[in-house]
């Protein structure tokens, strides 16, 4: 039942995508607030195809945490769900993504229409003046700004491994920094085909202000973010 379940979805996936990428492509010679609504229809219907298909469906808790823009979203990544809720939960967010994305047929044009916020990690120092460039430009334009500080997903339970340029976007920008802590990893794995029935969790938590040493914010982030998703992960069981 749960293979059957998952196929349903996959192929819900790529037939919604398909349509939506074909709908809004006029959009690409308008505003981008034109993509950013087809953005947020996307999510919509998958996050709708998660529900009808495979039972799986998501809460948020702490919404009273997530300040005005501009703000630094710092976010926990376990799976592919968490790159899709911020078209959601945000109007207009500009979200830290590897380089190579923009290289993909579609995907990549909306991406580049939307300004998100292009990190190439093999550039070294250039890389991150770069991401640094955009993220001006994005806080400027009082959108918030989305990075998983870790850089890629990591399963439950997996020993974490914070990367520098989240600190690097915190001392820059000097905007407060909002954690957030999830459990989709339970349910809808890194390189899984299964998707599991339940509920996902993702939990804003106490914002972080502006103005503390590299090592006391990296710490104070790490801790709230590691220690809200183990208890996330619990509730979840499995």
């Amino acid at each position: 039942m749960g293979f059957l379940r998952a196929l349903l979805f996959n192929i819900w996936f790529w037939l919604w995508s398909a349509m939506l990428n074909i709908a809004f492509l006029p959009g690409l010679l308008l505003p981008r607030h034109v993509v950013m609504r087809g953005q947020r229809i996307w999510a919509q219907g998958l996050n709708f195809g998660l529900r009808v298909f495979v039972g799986l469906t998501w809460t948020v808790r702490g919404r009273e945490h997530l300040l005005p823009a501009p703000v630094i979203i710092a976010a926990k990544h376990q799976s592919m769900w968490d790159t899709i809720i911020w078209h959601i939960e945000v109007d207009d967010p500009a979200i830290v993504m590897k380089k190579e994305l923009l290289s993909i047929p579609v995907y990549g044009w909306y991406c580049r229409h939307t300004r998100q916020i292009p990190i190439d990690r093999s550039a070294g120092g250039a890389a991150l003046k770069n991401m640094l460039k955009h993220a001006r430009a994005a806080r400027d334009a009082n959108r918030h700004l989305v990075i998983f500080p870790e850089g890629t997903r990591k399963k439950p339970g997996a020993e974490p491994s914070y990367l520098p340029g989240v600190a690097a976007l915190y001392r820059d920008l000097g905007i407060p920094v909002v954690p957030v802590a999830l459990n989709s990893g339970k349910f809808w794995g890194r390189n899984a085909f299964t998707k599991n029935p339940g509920e996902i969790v993702m939990e804003y938590l106490e914002p972080i202000p502006p103005g503390l040493s590299r090592k006391v914010f990296m710490t104070r982030l790490e801790d709230a973010i590691e220690t809200a998703t183990r208890r996330l992960e619990e509730e979840a069981g499995h």
